[in-house]
């Protein structure tokens, strides 16, 4: 061949670049969470069971890191507890008070986990910690669906997930109105949506 080369040498210097394009998609890919089309919500008990309020946080921020052929990853995300809306002003304002977020003194709320039980190339799962009210506790995610696709008008690749989990608000000292009979469960929707940085 030109150049002295040898084909040998031609198919070492591919194999070498096929190896290095396999190990560049195989990489952990990172994400950053869509303010827009993220807002965790919560279903809470009324009275024992005389009625469920709903409702959900309006700001939430934070990173997802996927790497589909390690089967691993990673969430991080931060919530705004001021951001609490229920569609009722009053109770808003209880529920940012003393007797409930306090979120003068806990602005935020925070989760931090590891993407886990992977099946069909997606996890099942989030397990990690829940920060509340200044206390952190373990907390995992069921996660119904989770789809990744290239985004038709943004033309970057986006991923979204819908998971659940139940949590005790009395282990976070947030146990106003049990003496009245609230049940302290507290069931966790949360919908996220996250877009392609790297």
């Amino acid at each position: 061949m030109r150049n002295g080369m040898k084909i040998s040498d031609v198919a070492s210097a591919i194999a070498i670049a096929m190896l290095a394009a396999g190990a560049a998609s195989a990489a952990p890919v990172k994400y950053e969470v869509d303010t827009k089309h993220t807002h965790p919500s919560f279903e809470a008990d009324h009275f024992g069971g005389m009625s469920v309020w709903r409702g959900k946080f309006n700001k939430a921020t934070g990173n997802i890191v996927l790497d589909r052929e390690a089967k691993a990853g990673s969430v991080e995300v931060s919530i705004d507890a001021s951001s609490i809306d229920t569609g009722v002003d009053d109770l808003n304002d209880h529920l940012k008070s003393k007797e409930f977020f306090e979120v003068e003194k806990y602005p935020t709320a925070t989760y931090r986990g590891k993407l886990a039980a992977f099946k069909d190339g997606n996890p099942t799962e989030v397990r990690g910690e829940l920060t509340l009210h200044g206390v952190t506790k373990p907390v995992t995610l069921k996660i119904n669906s989770f789809k990744c696709m290239q985004h038709p008008m943004k033309k970057i690749e986006f991923c979204g997930a819908d998971a659940a989990a139940t949590i005790n608000r009395e282990d976070f000292g947030i146990a106003w109105g049990k003496n009245f009979g609230f049940a302290m469960d507290v069931k966790l929707q949360i919908q996220v949506e996250a877009n392609r940085v790297q």
